[in-house]
């Protein structure tokens, strides 16, 4: 009993001194403008990564699809280590490779063990400086990769935020899925990869991000050693400026009756990454919450909209969320209906939106702040999410925001914040609706517009 007391007492620690003792993030610049940042812990493992500005919102409609192509290819061989001799060699280490790319960054990143950070980071510099785009590779991946269009647009909840996408920002860089389109898959060539390459992999737009038992200094040695190559501009110069992308309510709608079930998401223009508003909005939508058939809890739930939708059935599911780009970003909600419930869930998902403007009360506020220091605290489980934490920060913001800055703007927000912020962002502002399957019972827009204000007598 008395080992066990003891145990207790050395494991536990207090959300403060939690925030207390996380590790300072140490930046470095190289000469060629490649940012080096890492967090040092006693974890016998590591996590090193490479974050690059770079995704679907840089190319073009002719382009669209090129970076989402490249990711694959990345891992199919570099003109150092031809074929599968890349992915043979990660796997020598026992360690585990994986990348992704989004709107606005493309991501590589190896786990390992500690020992062999120096030989990930030359792993990953070859992979982005000399990835071999063979011919042969093309074709086989091209085939994948069409594979993959077919079986994501099965899946409707994605399908559904790409066609929010288009919608609110149509015309523009950003209404671009990811993934591109079929017929660009088809016809995009090694040229075609290889200028995209040439024009974004470069320095002043990457960040070498590293987390667990490792050195900094022996990272930012590491990368000297084999990032130095990376140039500063491409061949024609300097990266054209990314373009405003304008928002605009309207909305798609893919009517298929022969569906189960009804998928829509409604959203309005939110901040950008730096914004502070961001903080305010997060904390409505855990004022909000999430739901799903299969929690517990049922109508006693804290969230007001889920406790509604367990009383009249309303869902199978919703989640309110807040998407940032650079410059702009989707505050909103996606829920999952029958079809005979949406009318019903879009009037109390919509009068939850007026309630934030109106009504928000300080123990709802107090309540969403708990949840979000949670989800903050959380982030420091396991070193990829550290990494991925910092990499992103750094392209995001210039900085790794330290956990101790987002707790204390977390705390400054009250119920007068979230009402003012919300009524900026919401009341009275035209939606995006994107709406997917069994949708007949959706309102017009107009009539989802009108239900954008409250009119008292």
């Amino acid at each position: 009993a008395a080992l066990l007391t003891l145990t207790r007492k050395r494991g536990a620690a207090t959300y403060a001194q939690t925030l207390q003792n996380i590790p300072e993030t140490q930046v470095t610049t190289l000469e060629n403008g490649l940012r080096v940042a890492s967090e040092e812990s006693n974890q016998p493992t590591c996590t090193v990564g490479l974050w690059i500005e770079a995704g679907s919102r840089y190319e073009d409609a002719k382009t669209n699809g090129a970076s989402f192509f490249v990711e694959h290819m990345a891992f199919k061989g570099t003109k150092n280590r031809p074929g599968s001799a890349f992915e043979k060699e990660v796997e020598s280490l026992g360690a585990h490779l994986n990348g992704y790319t989004s709107r606005e960054q493309t991501a590589f990143y190896i786990k390992a063990l500690s020992k062999d950070m120096p030989k990930v980071v030359e792993l990953l510099s070859d992979l982005v400086q000399n990835c071999a785009l063979e011919d042969s590779q093309i074709e086989k991946e091209r085939g994948v990769i069409l594979q993959e269009l077919k079986e994501m647009d099965s899946n409707l909840a994605d399908v559904t935020f790409d066609y929010l996408h288009a919608t609110a920002y149509q015309g523009t860089a950003l209404a671009h899925t990811v993934e591109g389109t079929t017929e660009n898959i088809k016809r995009l060539t090694r040229a075609d990869l290889a200028s995209y390459v040439d024009t974004h992999f470069k320095a002043p737009r990457m960040v070498l991000a590293a987390a667990g038992g490792i050195s900094h200094r022996e990272l930012v040695d590491a990368a000297k050693q084999h990032f130095t190559g990376v140039p500063v501009t491409s061949k024609e110069g300097s990266v054209p400026a990314l373009a405003r992308c304008r928002f605009t309510g309207s909305e798609i709608r893919a009517r298929d009756d022969a569906l189960p079930l009804a998928h829509i998401a409604l959203a309005v223009e939110g901040p950008g990454w730096a914004d502070p508003d961001n903080v305010v909005l997060n904390v409505a939508n855990a004022i909000i919450g999430r739901y799903d058939r299969t929690f517990g809890g049922g109508k006693n739930q804290s969230s007001r909209l889920a406790a509604l939708a367990v009383e009249h059935n309303l869902c199978h599911s919703f989640e309110p969320f807040n998407t940032s780009y650079s410059d702009t970003g989707l505050f909103g909600f996606h829920f999952v209906s029958d079809p005979l419930s949406v009318d019903d869930m879009m009037f109390c998902a919509q009068g939850e939106w007026m309630r934030l403007c109106t009504s928000t009360t300080e123990s709802e506020v107090t309540r969403a702040k708990n949840y979000l220091r949670n989800a903050m605290v959380a982030q420091l489980d396991g070193t990829t999410r550290v990494c991925e934490n910092i990499g992103s920060h750094l392209l995001h913001y210039g900085r790794r925001i330290p956990l101790e800055e987002w707790d204390a703007r977390i705390s400054a927000v009250d119920a007068r914040m979230v009402r003012d912020v919300c009524s900026k962002y919401i009341y009275d502002k035209c939606p995006a609706i994107a709406a997917v399957g069994p949708i007949e019972q959706l309102l017009d827009y107009n009539r989802i517009r009108s239900a954008m204000y409250w009119i008292r007598l």
